[in-house]
């Protein structure tokens, strides 16, 4: 069983690696019921942008690396991915937690380009 997000874009959070609030790092802050609802307008894009650029800048060339790790992966272990990535397991957890982020902050972006606006509900 995993949790939620779904409105304007949907999709699954990172089992044990995102949380629910995630989206909050892009400049917008959710209101906190048993769901998360997130309303992002046109004027957030550059909260967005920035988001994703402190992702990319913190990722320094990993996600190519973590990009192909999933292509040829169906199941992993934190251990699997640290090797690698020639990194340590706690930095291997950092890094997919910022991967997962960026994902989210990615299509936040996409929808708001493409919709002006981008409404969404996060199960908690």
């Amino acid at each position: 069983m995993g949790r939620y997000y779904s409105g304007d874009i949907e999709g699954k959070f990172w089992f044990a690696v995102q949380s629910s609030d995630d989206a909050e790092h892009f400049g917008v802050e959710g209101n906190h019921p048993e769901e998360i609802e997130y309303c992002f307008e046109e004027e957030n894009i550059p909260d967005v942008k920035a988001g994703i650029k402190k992702c990319k800048d913190f990722l320094l060339g990993h996600e190519e690396k973590i990009t192909s790790f999933f292509k040829e992966k169906d199941t992993y272990t934190d251990q699997e991915l640290a090797d690698y990535l020639h990194v340590t397991k706690q930095q291997a957890k950092e890094l997919l937690t910022v991967y997962a982020r960026l994902e989210l902050g990615l299509k936040i972006l996409k929808c708001l380009e493409e919709n002006k606006s981008c409404y969404f509900t996060a199960e908690c």
